[in-house]
């Protein structure tokens, strides 16, 4: 464990606009990096004081209270290579492209600090990984949702790294994915371009043209490959990389993915354990040989099951 002795003290004064606000949500609003189920923790620990007293969540602010808040010295966990398969499409001297299993989350965070895809290719590459974006995401370029299939580059140095972050940033990558939405979408083919951001009521979620104005534009290219008993298969290929772009596009047109309960139904119809989405292609010029490369890694056994049962 490495720990970040630098506790941070916050104060606030509640004025006439958080009356009856409750205290747990006038500190979220507060911070774009702290969701409330965080700051609800802080309250039941004692590190959250109104008037130097220690208040439930739920409590309603009053004007003029005063509102001290400590965030304590963080904890950061070792992460250890660990020998977990990889179902490798593509490997040299700067860069790994896998096939990420659904369900496997990408890089450690709260909750997943085993198991990740970063457990896995820090083993199978040893001290060959990026450090680009620091010791918790070695190698880490761009990811995809736990529950989102497909392929992924990994970058083994800060060489690889900067030359494909690049062509992510300006959009030159190619990346086409597969998955099954609920109803039928009106046209064959079609594009979403409706900007995304954090969801106001939920700082989970995100949304199409969120009030808070904080959103970025996001690039949706789709083509219905098969109508289905009730649901459509679908290729989308991405102009934008934006935090579960298809996911919320599709939600957006009343066609949210098959499996989604984030963004669509609540009730896992198909047992398929989250959204039926499938990163099939992904292509980039290579940062050395400045070739183009273009890899498919091919659909996994549930989602071809799933395909013969809804025809």
């Amino acid at each position: 464990m490495n720990t970040n002795n630098d506790s941070k003290n916050y104060t606030f004064i509640a004025d006439s606009s958080a009356e009856d606000e409750r205290l747990d949500v006038f500190l979220t609003d507060q911070f774009d990096s702290l969701s409330r189920s965080y700051i609800q923790k802080l309250t039941k620990e004692g590190h959250i004081l109104v008037n130097g007293s220690i208040k439930k969540c739920g409590y309603s602010l009053r004007e003029n209270d005063e509102i001290k808040l400590v965030i304590p010295a963080s904890v950061t966990p070792s992460i250890e290579p660990e020998n977990i398969p990889l179902d490798i499409l593509f490997e040299d001297e700067d860069l790994l492209v896998v096939n990420k299993p659904k369900g496997m989350v990408v890089h450690p965070a709260a909750g997943h600090y085993s198991g990740t895809l970063v457990n896995a290719v820090m083993y199978h590459c040893k001290d060959s990984l990026s450090g680009i974006n620091g010791i918790m995401r070695p190698g880490i370029v761009h990811r995809i949702d736990r529950d989102t299939s497909g392929s992924l580059i990994i970058c083994k140095n800060d060489f690889a790294h900067n030359s494909i972050a690049t062509q992510l940033k300006e959009h030159s990558a190619k990346r086409v994915y597969k998955g099954i939405v609920t109803g039928h979408l009106k046209d064959s083919d079609g594009i979403v371009d409706a900007p995304i951001g954090r969801d106001a009521n939920d700082r989970k979620k995100m949304c199409v043209n969120p009030r808070s104005g904080l959103s970025k534009n996001a690039v949706t290219h789709y083509h219905v490959e098969e109508i289905l008993n009730g649901y459509d298969y679908a290729s989308f290929r991405l102009e934008t990389g934006r935090t579960h772009q298809i996911r919320v596009h599709m939600a957006s047109l009343n066609h949210p993915l098959l499996g989604d309960v984030v963004y669509g139904s609540s009730k896992d119809l198909y047992h398929t354990e989250g959204q039926v989405l499938h990163a099939e292609v992904i292509g980039f010029v290579h940062p050395r040989s400045n070739e183009y490369m273009e890899f498919t890694a091919p659909l996994p056994g549930y989602f071809i099951k799933l395909l013969e049962r809804l025809k």
